[in-house]
């Protein structure tokens, strides 16, 4: 299946997107080599074209100038052919690196609820917007957040179990999407969710 996924996917690159603690990186990391694709960290890339880390972007700019920088990156990443891009938790919301994502990519949501996304950032302490009630200000990112995560091409539920499984939702996900030519569906809604909340 992971075959004829990389096979449709031509050209184009798998964009994860959702919020932090989701996944997008550990996930990634192990969905790439499943479909002979490069994995790229935006948030990596952002801090080393910044030689900054994104907590010191944050303090020393503000969030504007990192949004600006990370839309920048996003771009010149997806302009370098196919891959498993992983993205920060706010690049989606942002209009034109979504349709930048649209006309290059497919864009996979891991949905996640509440616990396991505190449990998860709360053992970092990398995440700026964070940093002061981190539940009050996640509830209020996933408010604004979600609604635009849910027009990603698939959604796949983030929950606690092994991230290979996880990976292989993702998989069966893409395969069974109409816009990949691999798909044996029917024509229908292209959005995708695979995954049980738990």
């Amino acid at each position: 299946m992971a075959r004829a996924v990389r096979t449709a996917l031509g050209s184009r690159s798998i964009v994860l997107v959702g919020m932090p603690g989701c996944g997008k990186s550990a996930v990634g990391r192990r969905l790439a080599p499943r479909l002979d694709l490069p994995f790229v960290d935006a948030d990596e890339q952002i801090e080393r074209a910044a030689g900054q880390t994104i907590t010191e972007i944050f303090a020393d700019h503000g969030e504007a100038y990192f949004r600006e920088g990370e839309r920048k990156v996003i771009a010149r990443l997806l302009s370098q052919g196919p891959q498993v891009l992983a993205t920060g938790g706010g690049a989606f919301m942002i209009a034109e690196t979504r349709e930048n994502i649209r006309r290059s990519g497919i864009s996979v949501w891991l949905k996640a609820e509440m616990p396991l996304l505190l449990r998860r950032v709360l053992k970092r302490d990398t995440r700026p917007l964070l940093q002061n009630d981190p539940e009050g200000v996640m509830q209020r990112l996933m408010a604004a957040r979600y609604p635009v995560y849910a027009t990603a091409d698939i959604t796949v539920e983030s929950r606690d179990v092994p991230h290979d499984t996880i990976v292989n939702e993702v998989i069966e996900a893409l395969a069974h999407s109409p816009l990949l030519a691999c798909s044996t569906d029917p024509p229908g809604d292209p959005a995708v969710t695979v995954g049980e909340t738990s």
